[in-house]
């Protein structure tokens, strides 16, 4: 990624400034908290999911009356963009939410502050450890810390299971394929599918994992040039070319709905099922998704919730994110998440359970999954990289490339944006 001089010049002052903190900083003065002020804090999502962060801002502000912080939404399509130019201009919000590692992009460019220099590297005890892992610099800083999480799941048609003599969902890669055989000769048309990270670097990033690789070493060079990035795009283009699973996308619940025995989806899948496909109750069910040979490996989602340099009430801003992690405040979240029917996961796993806007069965297979998660990689320059790197996915799975070109193309990708 090419930097001005200016740039570089901020970002070494960045730098600098994080070096000058450490983790054992005393938090936020109370005065300084509760000084007068109005922040604004960019959400990236949906309105109804600005609603229920909204409430969490307003019982903050029912603790310091003098505090009024007013969420707005950015929605997915253009937040990265948006939260950039903001970025790069120095002006906008004094809160910002959006994808996990994007808080360590905007950083780098000196945009956002390290939150350790408001003692909130602590909450790395309660958050999922790759989960923070993956909002944490490679030199340690932290411009953004967890605000949720999301995974994916393994959505069944039992009934169409038991019709091809299944008694219980695939566990592992072979018992995939084989169920998909299973299902295809007992008449079963549509026997798989993917909806999130379906063609996408989300939908290999399982695989790779699951086979025992990563996208990136831990000193952040590109890391697909090993056998187990090789094993993991080569099964998972045989998903597509061999046993049938569509390259175009379909929604979860309406693969579900038309006849698909199985279907990898996104955990907010689980929350609509009976409520918008009512004649597939009591006919579907969900599981970890299968493990690959290094095993269950899952990717975790979520978004990462940081404060910006050019606030003018950072510290105040600092003090609404640790609140973000409080019982009482994940309380208010899930309260209303559960009235809009929202899914919503806190960032702190010993909530997923008894915390979040799903049933207890449903958050139980979620656990699971995070209890073996990896979240995608902060490494500079990823986030410019994974639309290309999709791209050069997408041509092994279309017979454009084989699977070592495609692998070496997508390298090359991240290569050139780690500079």
């Amino acid at each position: 990624m090419r930097r001005t001089t200016a740039a570089c010049g901020t970002v070494l002052l960045a730098l600098l400034a994080a070096a000058c903190a450490t983790s054992g900083q005393a938090p936020t003065r109370q005065a300084d908290r509760d000084a007068p002020a109005t922040l604004s804090f960019w959400s990236t999502g949906g309105d109804d999911e600005t609603a229920i962060f909204q409430k969490a801002a307003d019982l903050y502000h029912r603790e310091h009356p003098n505090v009024t912080i007013k969420v707005q939404t950015l929605s997915w399509d253009d937040a990265y963009a948006k939260l950039l130019a903001a970025a790069t201009s120095r002006s906008g919000p004094d809160v910002i939410s959006g994808g996990m590692t994007w808080t360590i992009q905007f950083g780098a460019r000196g945009a956002m502050v390290d939150l350790r220099q408001h003692g909130l590297d602590a909450l790395k005890a309660q958050a999922q450890p790759a989960q923070w892992e993956s909002a944490t610099s490679p030199d340690g800083s932290v411009y953004g810390v967890p605000l949720d999480m999301s995974t994916l799941a393994l959505y069944y048609r039992t009934d169409l299971l038991a019709k091809a003599g299944l008694d219980a969902p695939p566990k592992t890669w072979d018992e995939l394929t084989a169920a998909i055989g299973r299902l295809k000769a007992a008449g079963v048309d549509k026997p798989y599918s993917q909806d999130w990270g379906n063609l996408d670097w989300i939908g290999y990033f399982n695989y790779l994992y699951q086979a025992g690789g990563t996208f990136y070493t831990p000193d952040c060079k590109p890391s697909l040039d090993t056998p187990q990035a090789e094993r993991a795009l080569t099964y998972w283009v045989k998903l597509y070319r061999e046993h049938g699973a569509p390259t175009a996308s379909v929604e979860a619940s309406d693969a579900l709905d038309t006849g698909t025995a199985l279907v990898v989806g996104g955990n907010w899948i689980a929350k609509g099922i009976d409520v918008n496909k009512p004649k597939l109750k009591g006919k579907w069910a969900m599981t970890t998704l299968p493990a690959g040979p290094a095993g269950p490996t899952t990717f975790i989602g979520g978004r990462a919730i940081g404060v910006t340099s050019f606030s003018e009430h950072a510290a105040t801003g600092a003090d609404f994110v640790r609140f973000m992690y409080s019982d009482q405040a994940i309380a208010a979240i899930v309260e209303e998440a559960r009235k809009r029917n929202l899914p919503y996961i806190p960032p702190r796993p010993d909530k997923v359970v008894d915390s979040s806007s799903f049933t207890p069965d449903q958050a139980r297979v979620f656990e699971r999954a995070f209890r073996t998660g990896k979240a995608a990689p902060g490494c500079p320059g990823w986030d410019e990289s994974a639309p290309d790197v999709s791209k050069h996915l997408q041509s092994a799975i279309l017979g454009k490339a084989d699977v070592k070109t495609a692998l070496a193309e997508a390298a090359k990708v991240m290569a050139r944006n780690a500079g």
